[in-house]
């Protein structure tokens, strides 16, 4: 029987959107624009009325009051055209290359991987998860190949093992005692080979994720589908 991944967890804990979250953004975008068009022509309306018909009671006015008018209007119509020329660069702004997908591959190919390529192609499953990556194997990476962080500032760490042979209970207590070194939430163990039953059960209880080859190559099928 597969473990239970982190990201099934999450898959089954997220609640559809109420019709009500659903219509807010469109109410909100409404509403925003009605209240640029409003300023918009008002704006307009009152340049366009002192600028030809020269209300006598502005004629009339101390001199500092129509000074007080006149920075108005230069702030308002500076204004316009700080809104819409913001409005139109969004508009008209080259659309964003998505993503690239990442490719659906099988466990030979991660085989071949070097421990870099393999950290990569892990990180990039996390993102497509919304996490926030941070690269960090190497030289003095003290057992932590990735740094993740989620919504909420949770902090996660993740150790990748491009193995062939079955990763024992000794590696998933070395990566147990690195998580309660870095005061991380959670630790993630992402390997190419399978899991002991005896690592297993001595993850048990722990905040600690183990993915085996099988399992990644899943999330990895599944990750793909959803794009």
């Amino acid at each position: 029987m597969l473990y239970r991944t982190y990201w099934e967890t999450e898959r089954w804990l997220a609640l559809p959107p109420t019709q009500a979250e659903k219509s807010r953004p469109q109410s909100l975008l409404a509403s925003g624009w009605l209240v640029i068009g409003g300023f918009t022509v008002l704006t307009l309306g009152w340049l366009v009325y002192h600028s030809f018909w020269q209300p006598a009671w502005l004629t009339l006015s101390p001199n500092w009051f129509k000074e007080l008018v006149n920075l108005l209007e230069l702030s308002a119509f500076l204004t316009l055209i700080a809104v819409w020329g913001v409005l139109g660069w969004r508009h008209w702004r080259p659309h964003i290359q998505p993503t690239p997908s990442l490719p659906q591959l099988e466990l030979d190919h991660l085989f071949a991987f070097s421990p870099g390529d393999f950290e990569r192609y892990v990180a990039g499953l996390f993102r497509r998860k919304g996490y926030v990556v941070k690269q960090r194997g190497g030289t003095g990476d003290l057992g932590v190949d990735l740094e993740l962080l989620a919504p909420g500032n949770r902090r996660a760490i993740v150790q990748c093992k491009r193995y062939q042979n079955t990763v024992g209970a000794e590696m998933v207590r070395e990566l147990y005692g690195t998580l309660i070194h870095e005061k991380a939430l959670h630790a993630f163990l992402i390997t190419t080979a399978d899991i002991s039953p005896a690592a297993r059960l001595w993850a048990q209880g722990k905040p600690m994720t183990l993915i085996d080859g099988e399992t990644l190559m899943q999330i990895a099928a599944a990750l793909q589908g959803n794009e």
